[in-house]
């Protein structure tokens, strides 16, 4: 797996990442993901986040339910604990950018500059390494965005690793950040609520194109959980192996508009 080339350079210095529907009691910053239908991807992901209660589910479940652990993994060291990631071989271009970072020690020292409990936490701005107290994060990158690699079957459940991206306002294409990620925390939805979601996805398609959820998708999500509200918008590139614990140690840490009080250091390695 060599040097991904294969990316789109961009002249802005600064450009804000978020997650659509990233809609937080604080501020998140200035973009939004929300589209024009009568109820936008944003709000439903709102209404998500507002209505949290169901309480994060066992990491042991979910790591037994893993995909088959074939194909290169990575660890993310913390103060908390590590995290084992599988990369997805089904998304080669995300796959072998993460690589080329992690050989690079790109990531080592960054922080998990914005955790929402059951929702995600992401990581990977460079201006995090050197970053103060309270400082706001989100806008910082290598330099390059990466072409949207959407697989159906790849969803969004709890342990996903994605990428995130800046809204569709100026970025229509869906193209990820060269960098920043999310590891997805996530809650439990009613398999009602989820046929919902998918029915809104696939308004103004042909039925050709229909999107529709597998009974071992819809099952992920309902007992294990996830953000299904994001599926189609952000490319999921890998998943949590071993270390979902770990996740939910970050999750729940104090924050002050999303950002830990306490910093969350990473460092990235490949395992052979």
């Amino acid at each position: 797996m060599g040097n991904y080339k294969g990316t789109k350079k961009i002249t802005m210095n600064k450009y804000l990442l978020f997650i659509a529907g990233l809609v937080s009691f604080t501020v998140l910053g200035s973009a939004s993901a929300c589209n024009n239908d009568t109820e936008s991807a944003a709000e439903v992901a709102e209404e998500q986040i507002i209505s949290l209660e169901t309480p994060a589910q066992n990491s042991e479940e979910m790591e037994e339910v893993a995909i088959e652990a074939i194909g290169q993994k990575v660890k993310i060291s913390t103060d908390l604990g590590e995290i084992i990631v599988l990369l997805y071989d089904q998304t080669p271009k995300h796959r072998d950018n993460f690589i080329k970072l992690a050989k690079e020690g790109f990531y080592d020292g960054l922080l998990f500059h914005r955790v929402m409990n059951n929702f995600m936490i992401q990581g990977g701005d460079p201006e995090s390494k050197t970053a103060t107290p309270g400082q706001m994060l989100g806008g910082g990158g290598p330099g390059y965005t990466i072409p949207a690699e959407f697989v159906d079957s790849l969803i969004h459940k709890k342990g996903a690793l994605a990428a995130a991206r800046q809204g569709d306002q100026v970025n229509p294409k869906k193209e990820s950040s060269g960098s920043q990620y999310y590891i997805v925390h996530g809650r439990t939805f009613p398999v009602n609520q989820l046929l919902q979601m998918e029915a809104k996805r696939n308004i103004g398609k042909d039925s050709i194109d229909h999107f529709h959820y597998t009974p071992a998708q819809l099952e992920a999500y309902s007992t294990i959980g996830g953000a299904p509200f994001l599926d189609g918008d952000y490319t999921v590139f890998g998943e949590v192996i071993e270390g979902l614990d770990v996740i939910d140690a970050i999750a729940v840490v104090r924050t002050q508009r999303d950002r830990p009080l306490e910093d969350i250091k990473m460092t990235i390695t490949l395992i052979d």
